[in-house]
C-alpha cells in the first residue's frame, strides 16, 4: 500500500513536468506513393533525354541539308555565271574585233584583257570542281558552302566586269563611229 501511495503522489508531484514521448508514426501509404512518383519522374526524365537527343540529331541533319542547298545553289549560281561570261566573249569579243573601228595595236589589248577574265574563271572553276569531287581537301560542309559562296561571288564581279569592258569598248567604238561619219559627211555647199 505504500508503494501504492507513493506511486500516487508521484504522479501528481509531477504531473505538469513529465511529458510522454512515444513512438513516431509514419503512413506507409504516402512513402509508396513517393516511390510511385520518383518512378515515374525518372521514366518522363528518360524519355525527355531520348526526345532531346533525336532532336539534335534532326537539327543537324537539317543543317547538313541546308548546307548541301547551299552548295547546289552556288553551284548553280557559278555555273550560270561562267556560262554567261563565255556568251559574252563569244557574241561581244566577236563583234568588237571585228569592227573596223577598233585599231590592229587595240585587239590583242582587248583579247588579254578579256582572256584573264576567262583563265580566272576556269582556275575558279577547277578549284570547285576539287572541292566538290575530292575529300583531299578536309572541309566541313559549312566550310565548302562557304568557299562556294566566296567563289560564286567573285564570278559575278568577273560577269560585271566583262559587261563593263564590253559596254566601254562598244561606246568607244560607238563614239568613233559617230567621229567618222562627222569627218566623212558630205557638205552640199
Amino acid at each position: 500500500m505504500r508503494k501504492l501511495i507513493f506511486m500516487c503522489l508521484l504522479a501528481l508531484a509531477s504531473f505538469g513536468q513529465i511529458k510522454a514521448q512515444g513512438m513516431p508514426v509514419y503512413d506507409n501509404t504516402n512513402f509508396i506513393t513517393l516511390g510511385k512518383q520518383i518512378l515515374e519522374s525518372a521514366k518522363q526524365t528518360a524519355e525527355l533525354l531520348k526526345t532531346v537527343e533525336f532532336l539534335r540529331e534532326q537539327k543537324e541533319r537539317i543543317e547538313k541539308v541546308s548546307n548541301i542547298v547551299k552548295q547546289l545553289k552556288a553551284v548553280r549560281e557559278l555555273t550560270r555565271n561562267n556560262q554567261r561570261l563565255f556568251n559574252v566573249v563569244r557574241d561581244d569579243l566577236r563583234d568588237i574585233l571585228s569592227s573596223p573601228y577598233i585599231k590592229p595595236e587595240e585587239i590583242t589589248r582587248v583579247s588579254q584583257s578579256f582572256d584573264v577574265i576567262i583563265e580566272n574563271s576556269l582556275e575558279d572553276l577547277e578549284f570547285v570542281e576539287q572541292i566538290l569531287s575530292s575529300d583531299f581537301l578536309k572541309m566541313t560542309d559549312a566550310e565548302r558552302a562557304s568557299v562556294l559562296k566566296e567563289k560564286e561571288t567573285r564570278s559575278k564581279e568577273m560577269v560585271a566586269e566583262i559587261e563593263r569592258k564590253t559596254k566601254r569598248y562598244n561606246d568607244i567604238i560607238s563614239f568613233r563611229k559617230m567621229q567618222d561619219r562627222i569627218n566623212n559627211r558630205e557638205t552640199n555647199f
